[in-house]
């Protein structure tokens, strides 16, 4: 796992240099780190709650198709509910992430809980509706920790090395969808009652999922207080030098001083953790740090505290800007007025529309190829080993080539994984040639979407713009999970899938006419 951009000290940064994203920088001196912790600690409860949802996904269509005699019609409707159904409540996890001040981790939390709840229910339902209810609870969950999650992982990372933090967060993510498929497949050879111990097993792991989430994921607040901070005042907090210890603003005699001010960011020479700036009626600076004298020139005017708010006495001028306004649900709509995340979220809407399900592929795989039902359960792994390979590669790939060449890149490995599976070419190697091709595209598109969405969008509203595109992408997939059950239901599954081919080349060249433009915006504040 790559963690770390080198082991270099890097030299100490003056205090006036200014640092979009800065709060999840390390401060001057240490190493710098590739991933921050919090992408860490995300990635560790991805890949156990991954363990748990793999092992319900590995073994539920053979499960529903074989076991209950579900059509590929029922299938479908069932499927589209399992990938679509969060779609309705992304945007929802979304605003409550960004209204609540913060609370990124314990909406993801909320999210977490009530999927690990639907596990043991799976028990009971054994007809199309108790199933489809159990199932659009569980994506209900995953809709409510899909964007405060990637929101976290977005500010603690810089715009330089986003499509690596999430790389690496997916391939984390991918090492739990690889041990899945293996453990379900495990119990099903060791049990009787196989898919029963399998949903016991997975309702187990998704708990401890959600254990490790809140003891050692920290929460949002921080993380987004720091760059809404340093995105106002264009430089973060970095540590003292030896001239001259920091002053906070309790110390400075607040609104006593002859324009005093004090605040994160200090003008003098010494940069002091907390720095302070002396300002006169002719704007002289001090340059050493030095604490102000609290009882000189009381009439000229004042301001004090982190934020740089105001605090008039006599002419009182303005030191900084206004804090940021509350996020609200028309304010996160509105981000659909931006051309770059506009484009960004119509593109993978189109694409979505062609993508065929995971479900889908393994029991074309499985017709083509004739794997026993034993055995079944470990398609997955292809797809997950293939994907845990390419994601840190392929997310590095694109924060240097560009993100949105390897997204549609990533879907042009997908129209050949579905030519390879209507040709007539057959065998073992034939399989693992379309799930290495299966999980290139999610390694291409799946965590470099997220990185190129969070360009576009304000520290302050980023859990709900990345919920506008994810909302678009899944209703889509929805779409197109109905569309393709109906085709195999009435004219096979071959027409079908030349069918989504099809759908595929034509939405991948609209996706390249409809190439986001370069944002002209900053993408770290509200404007």
């Amino acid at each position: 796992m790559y963690v770390a951009d080198s082991r270099a000290v890097a030299p100490e940064a003056p205090a006036t240099t200014p640092s979009a994203d800065s709060a999840a920088r390390p401060r001057a001196g240490r190493r710098r780190a590739a991933v921050a912790p919090t992408v860490l600690a995300l990635g560790t409860v991805s890949l156990i709650t991954d363990v748990s949802s793999e092992m319900v996904t590995a073994v539920l269509p053979l499960y529903l198709v074989a076991g209950l005699g579900l059509s590929p019609l029922g299938f479908g409707l069932l499927d589209g509910i399992y990938n679509g159904f969060s779609a309705l409540v992304r945007l929802v996890g979304g605003h409550l992430a960004d209204r609540g001040g913060g609370r990124h981790k314990w909406v993801a939390g909320a999210g977490y809980a009530l999927s690990a709840a639907c596990k043991p229910l799976l028990l009971v339902a054994q007809t199309l509706t108790p199933i489809g209810l159990v199932l659009a609870a569980d994506r209900t969950g995953k809709g409510l920790r899909t964007a405060p999650r990637d929101a976290l992982i977005s500010l603690s990372s810089t715009p330089e090395n986003r499509g690596r933090a999430f790389g690496v967060h997916r391939a984390m993510d991918t090492a739990g969808a690889l041990l899945g498929p293996l453990v379900a497949f495990l119990i099903l050879r060791a049990t009787v009652d196989g898919y029963d111990a399998v949903f016991m097993v997975s309702f187990c792991v998704a708990v401890v999922g959600v254990l490790v989430l809140v003891l050692f994921v920290p929460g949002g607040a921080a993380a987004q207080a720091g760059a809404a901070r340093v995105s106002d005042t264009g430089a973060g907090a970095v540590r003292p030098s030896g001239t001259g210890a920091g002053v906070r603003p309790s110390d400075t005699g607040a609104c006593a001083g002859s324009g005093a001010m004090s605040g994160p960011a200090s003008d003098s020479g010494s940069g002091p953790a907390y720095g302070s700036r002396s300002e006169s009626g002719v704007g002289s600076k001090s340059g050493s740090g030095a604490e102000p004298d609290p009882g000189a020139g009381a009439g000229a005017g004042a301001s004090s505290g982190p934020a740089g708010l105001e605090c008039a006495t006599g002419t009182g001028a303005p030191a900084g800007p206004a804090p940021a306004p509350r996020p609200t649900l028309r304010a996160a709509l509105a981000l659909l007025h931006r051309p770059e995340l506009r484009r960004i979220a119509v593109c993978a809407l189109l694409l979505g529309l062609a993508t065929v399900s995971d479900s889908f592929v393994f029991l074309l795989l499985q017709r083509r190829l004739g794997v026993p039902d034993r055995w079944f359960a470990l398609l997955p792994l292809g797809t997950a080993a293939a994907f845990l390979l390419l994601a840190v590669p392929l997310g590095r790939l694109a924060d240097r080539t560009g993100r949105w060449r390897v997204f549609v890149g990533g879907h042009g490995a997908l129209l050949l994984a579905y030519a390879l599976l209507l040709s007539s070419w057959q065998g073992t190697a034939a399989a693992c040639a379309v799930l290495l091709l299966h999980g290139g595209f999610y390694a291409a598109t799946d965590g470099v979407l997220m990185a190129a969405a969070s360009d576009s969008v304000p520290t302050e509203l980023r859990s709900s713009g990345l919920a506008l595109v994810q909302t678009g992408q899944a209703l889509a997939r929805f779409v197109c999970s109905l569309g393709f059950g109906a085709a195999w239901t009435a004219w096979g599954d071959r027409t079908a899938l030349t069918a989504s081919a099809v759908l595929l080349a034509l939405c991948a060249v609209l996706a390249l006419g409809l190439r986001p433009i370069r944002p002209s915006v900053p993408s770290e504040g509200l404007v």
